[in-house]
């Protein structure tokens, strides 16, 4: 629906699988994958990701994994999940904290629902501390799902609380107020620092 953040909605139908592409690669090989497969698939693609940047994508049939996260940088102090056009931000943030000596692992979940939890559990005893970044708002998001899996799986070895960047519990705003209400890559930064210096 334009200008909202439904996925962690139809992420609960139990049954359903939910594909969120970042980049133009996985957009293809997902959906090539997706219209193989014999599951139920919502295939949700975001809109700021049109025409926002280019990537070269092969002009024959491929496919991506589906349920498979990817690890798009790897780091060792702590670790980003996140999904579609957050992926983008994530890594902005990343590459600023880069700059202070904080190597931030980003993992895009590219598929929602199932998660990719085994992905998740790893980097999460690798890093000891965890952010994970939304765009739709603190309630009812994906987030809480991560949150839940990576508590009942990895909380041993957290080193931190896991941190939250979302957009507030309100309805989407129109016009100018949307880039103030959107989470971005500064939002993520202080995150970042706020669980590394916890």
């Amino acid at each position: 629906m334009h200008s909202d953040n439904f996925e962690g909605l139809v992420a609960q139908f139990p049954g359903m699988r939910v594909v969120v592409p970042s980049n133009p690669y996985d957009a293809k090989g997902l959906l090539i994958s997706a219209i193989r497969s014999n599951d139920p698939i919502l295939y949700l693609e975001h809109m700021k990701l049109y025409r926002s940047f280019r990537d070269e994508v092969p002009d024959e049939a491929y496919e991506v994994p589906l349920d498979k996260a990817s690890v798009t940088r790897e780091g060792k102090d702590i670790t980003v999940i996140t999904y579609g056009a957050m992926v983008r931000e994530s890594l902005k943030a990343a590459d600023a904290l880069a700059k202070d000596n904080i190597d931030v692992e980003v993992i895009d979940l590219r598929t929602i629902a199932p998660l990719d939890v085994q992905t998740l559990v790893d980097s999460v005893k690798k890093t000891h501390r965890v952010v994970v970044v939304q765009e739709a708002q603190r309630m009812g998001g994906v987030g809480a799902s991560v949150i839940s899996e990576i508590s009942q799986r990895a909380v041993l070895s957290l080193e931190a609380p896991i941190g939250l960047v979302a957009a507030p519990d309100t309805p989407f705003p129109f016009g100018q107020a949307e880039t103030t209400w959107l989470p971005n890559a500064t939002d993520v930064e202080a995150k970042v620092r706020d669980t590394i210096n916890f």
